[in-house]
């Protein structure tokens, strides 16, 4: 058997490369019904051509060359505990490796596809607090500055608060049922975006100074003021504020200084060098609205191929461009 190469088509494909690249630009920026409908073919045609598109686009490009600050997070694409680990390059936004699982192993892949050499350019790495992530990147690059994500110390510092009102929301006086029903947004909303309610509700936690509830809610502003102040002094801010909530004995805030305390290196590398997982979250947000157009992905690879389309950089222009 001969086997021909033509320029007007791909390997094994039954479809010229300039429909492949039309259906492939379509299904980029459409739902899939529309594609299908457009293009007259079925949707497991779409997810080949997605597939025979991304395959030569990675082919005939290294993603991972270059590759200096990483964002490292996980994502459930389906239920029952399913999850990739996604990798985003903090300097282009792009996706760069994502894979099925969420573990050791599935991270070593990536540092195996990477090379030694590439991983020893590597600089910065920010992840939240799964010590899967962090054992493999000591282990595998451990030259690389480690940050926290802010979001995820914040909202320990919210729960943690959550838990709190839970407790003493029997003890409270002077709340009516109506000011119950907004105490808890009230105490975890940002006070830019408190409605009159919330504002009358934060006036009254506020007059009394000495209750569990009034000190926490002021630990939470001076938490995410660590974030806001100035860098050179953050260091001083935090350990600042781990002792006050350390003297507070209020039990939630204690066990969130423990837990603070045990990642406050990577939480002052993420203000110093003003890293955040918000790429990250942004394309894990992305993954989740074309798993949603999509009506859900047969296998894990036809949505890593969609979001490689999407948001690695591998969707064609359109042929006529």
């Amino acid at each position: 058997m001969v086997t021909e190469m033509v320029p007007w088509a791909r390997p094994a494909a039954n479809m010229t490369r300039a429909f492949d690249d039309n259906v492939a630009w379509l299904a980029a920026h459409s739902p899939a019904t529309s594609v299908c409908e457009y293009a007259r073919v079925a949707w497991r045609s779409v997810t080949r051509i997605v597939t025979r598109v991304v395959g030569d686009a990675v082919g005939r490009t290294d993603r991972l060359q270059g590759l200096r600050r990483l964002g490292i997070d996980e994502i459930a694409y389906r239920k029952g505990h399913r999850y990739l680990t996604v990798v985003v390059d903090h300097d282009t936004g792009r996706l760069v490796w994502a894979a099925e699982g969420h573990n050791e192993s599935t991270l070593n892949r990536f540092f195996d596809e990477l090379g030694e050499e590439r991983t020893a350019r590597l600089t910065h790495i920010s992840a939240d607090a799964a010590k899967w992530i962090a054992s493999t990147v000591c282990s595998r690059a451990p030259q690389v500055k480690r940050c926290m994500d802010p979001f995820h110390v914040i909202q320990w510092m919210t729960r943690a608060l959550d838990r709190l009102r839970s407790r003493v929301l029997s003890r409270l006086w002077g709340f009516t049922d109506r000011d119950r029903r907004h105490l808890r947004w009230a105490l975890l909303k940002n006070v830019e975006n408190l409605n009159p309610a919330q504002i009358s509700v934060r006036a009254k936690i506020l007059e009394d100074r000495n209750s569990e509830l009034c000190r926490g809610y002021v630990m939470k502003e001076q938490l995410q003021h660590v974030y806001s102040g100035s860098k050179k002094r953050a260091s001083v801010r935090l350990r600042a504020w781990m002792q006050m909530a350390q003297d507070s004995r209020i039990p939630e805030l204690v066990g969130l200084a423990k837990s603070i305390a045990r990642y406050r290196r990577e939480i002052l590398n993420a203000i110093e060098y003003d890293l955040s997982n918000a790429r990250v979250e942004a394309n894990n947000t992305h993954l989740r609205s074309l798993t949603k157009r999509s009506y859900g992905f047969h296998s894990p690879e036809a949505l890593i191929a969609m979001a490689t389309l999407t948001r690695g950089g591998a969707c064609p222009a359109l042929p006529q461009h």
